[in-house]
Parts: structure tokens; sequence; C-alpha cells
């Protein structure tokens, strides 16, 4: 016997048999909703859901819904035109970096014994929209959604969540390490840049982060 949301018992379990309405979030007479097994979804991350606990973040659908995100709103990046009518745009091209992998392994830092350089990683090109890029690996229950994430497997366990941040204002770009674990080096170095302080970079500079991420920036024309 099923219980409607409007408090009838009902024998069919898809429609009540008093008023009609769904049944699809109604719990078993005597059982909590939240504690009933369903299908719908984590009100947590949308994520679709059969049963107590979200297969994608963990939520536990016995807790009260957690309060939704805040989201800021970025302010797009204009392409610049040049007096032929010509537009370019930032672009940032992924790779996995074996010659960073090693200055790693050589500074013996706090994740090198769990690094393995990947048997394959394509090249991945992520062309840049907004003013701020952060590079990091997403994670729904923080709410953090990186324009550039290292999150896709093969990931690279060294990256943060919120590993660094490039700012883009026309033609010139900073990028800036927020605290993170590995540290951020440029252009090969095996030093990495000062935490929260803006760096210069340009089209063509590699910006290397975790255990074997490399980012080349450059400038594409559309």
């Amino acid at each position: 016997m099923a219980t409607c949301p409007e408090g009838h018992a009902s024998t069919a379990t898809d429609y009540c048999d008093v008023c009609g309405s769904p049944l699809t979030a109604a719990a078993p007479a005597g059982e909590s909703p939240a504690a009933a097994t369903q299908l719908g979804q984590c009100p947590a991350c949308g994520a679709a859901v059969d049963g107590r606990f979200c297969e994608d973040c963990g939520h536990d659908s016995a807790l009260p819904a957690p309060a939704a995100p805040v989201t800021t709103t970025v302010n797009p990046a204009v392409p610049e035109i040049d007096p032929g009518g010509t537009a370019t745009a930032w672009v940032a091209i992924v790779t996995a970096d074996l010659a960073h992998y090693n200055r790693m392994l050589a500074q013996n830092g706090p994740d090198v014994d769990r690094v393995d350089f990947p048997d394959y990683y394509p090249a991945r090109r992520i062309p840049l929209h907004g003013r701020d890029i952060l590079i990091g690996k997403h994670s729904t229950t923080q709410g953090l959604y990186p324009e550039i994430d290292l999150a896709i497997a093969p990931a690279d366990i060294a990256v943060s969540r919120s590993h660094a941040l490039l700012h883009l204002n026309g033609e010139s770009v900073t990028v800036t390490d927020l605290g993170s674990t590995n540290g951020t080096c440029v252009n090969d170095s095996a030093t990495p840049i000062p935490a929260k302080t803006p760096v210069p970079v340009q089209p063509g500079d590699r910006i290397h982060v975790g255990g074997w991420t490399t980012i080349t920036l450059t400038r594409e024309i559309h």
C-alpha cells in the first residue's frame, strides 16, 4: 500500500487510486519519503538516482537538500578584431608532458610516489571564454566547475581542485597559482611561481601544473 502526496492510501504504485496524483515521489506507508528507494533526481547535483544515495556526488536523500551554490556572472571576453576584420581568441592546449614529469620526480614533491605518467593522453584544445579561467578539477559537492577541467581521465592526481587562475584582458594574460599543493611552473622552469601573485604570460608560453600536465597558450585567428 502506497501513500500519495495528498495523504491518500493507494493500492496502485504509479498514480493514486483516490486523486490521481503521481506516486513516483511517494513512499510506502509507514516509511519516510526520504528513506524510500525511488527514481528521481538528486537534489544536490541533479543526476538520476534510484536509491537513497546519489552515485554521482554521494548525497544522502535522508538529509535536507543542500543550498544552491552561489554563482557569479563573468563578463565575456570579446575577441580582438584587427583593422582587416580578423578576430583572434585565446586557446589552451592541454598535454601530458614527460619532461615536466621528470622534473617533478627529481624534485621529490609531495605526490611523487602516487603520480604515474599516462600511457595515452591525447592533446585537448580548449577555447577560452570569459575573463577569469580556473584551472583545476570539477567537484559537484564543492561547486567547482573549472573552465580547464583536469579531472577527466586519465587525471593528473597532483593537480589541486582550485589550482591556478588565468586572467584574460585582451592581448594580455596572467597566471596566478591559488596556493596549490604542488605549485605552478612556467616555461620548463623547475621553480614554482609565487602563490597568489599574478605572473604575465604570452602566446606560446607553457604552464606546468600537477605531476605531468602542461597547458600551452595560443592565439588563434577566426
